[in-house]
């Protein structure tokens, strides 16, 4: 346990952690706390006891997980005011980030390793019982590790589900993310094909039928794309892979072609990076 007494709490951006059940905060170098609470207009910090679920859900599994280079850092539990989990801080915020504001400077070596990454961590939280079920760029984290090297970490799973502890978030992906086909419940194949989706945006920069990167610029374009993506993939339309590394792998997440994440890994394995 990171020793964080005396410490200031500094509130960080929310804007940084869109989708977030809380607020986060820095209390100490390189540590960060997640906590269930929401700030008023009197900038006062309450609890959310509507999410508190989330964050006992969260806790249990990633105890459940451990430690894992494909797994956000847990470092325990924060018991002052606000209360919430602790983690190390990921040196360049989450994927989704990155992806909008670097996009065309990340080499195809870089976005090829990120690939094989995103599958990595899924396969090992599925071999732990754990489904995530809510898989998107958001959810990724950019880290830096001694080698200097960027790596993919999972991280968010407050929403997730392991049915050998009991333990259902009741949280499912956005449009682009979710196949409306399928019955609304989190299962490994629903993670499969959301994976497919993240696979497709690391290599491309943006969501699968969304040609741009960044924030919505209007409650109705969000609108739009949600429909337009819910629309394809209830029709069986996919966007064009061809010519991406690992099309043929992101095209089988979408259609059911995976058994499991293990059989995703052996097929990952077989593919070569190129610089």
């Amino acid at each position: 346990m990171p020793d964080t007494n005396s410490t200031e709490l500094i509130m960080l951006p929310f804007e940084n952690f869109m989708g977030s059940t809380g607020l986060f905060f820095r209390i100490g170098p390189g540590i960060i706390l997640k906590a269930p609470v929401k700030m008023g207009f009197d900038e006062i910090v309450r609890k959310r006891a509507t999410v508190e679920h989330h964050y006992i859900v969260e806790k249990q599994i990633l105890d459940r997980l451990g430690a894992h280079p494909r797994i956000v850092k847990f470092l325990g539990s924060y018991t002052e005011f606000p209360t919430g989990l602790l983690f190390a801080e990921a040196s360049h915020g989450s994927l989704q980030k990155f992806l909008d504001e670097q996009d065309n400077e990340i080499a195809p070596s870089l976005r090829q390793k990120w690939f094989i990454q995103a599958v990595e961590s899924i396969e090992f939280i599925h071999s732990k019982g754990v489904m995530h079920s809510d898989l998107r760029p958001d959810n990724f984290l950019v880290d830096c590790t001694l080698s200097q090297s960027l790596d993919l970490r999972l991280c968010d799973f407050g929403g997730s589900t392991c049915e050998d502890l009991q333990l259902s978030g009741g949280t499912l992906p956005d449009s682009g993310f979710h196949n409306p086909n399928d019955a609304w419940e989190p299962t490994y194949a629903a993670d499969i094909f959301s994976l497919g989706s993240v696979l497709y945006t690391i290599m491309t920069g943006h969501w699968p039928f969304r040609s741009t990167t960044g924030e919505w610029t209007s409650t109705e374009e969000m609108m739009e794309y949600n429909a337009k993506a819910d629309r394809c993939f209830a029709d069986g339309i996919f966007p064009e892979v061809e010519g991406l590394f690992g099309g043929e792998i992101i095209t089988r997440c979408w259609t059911n072609k995976f058994s499991d994440a293990a059989e995703i890994m052996a097929k990952v394995s077989q593919l070569v990076i190129k610089n």
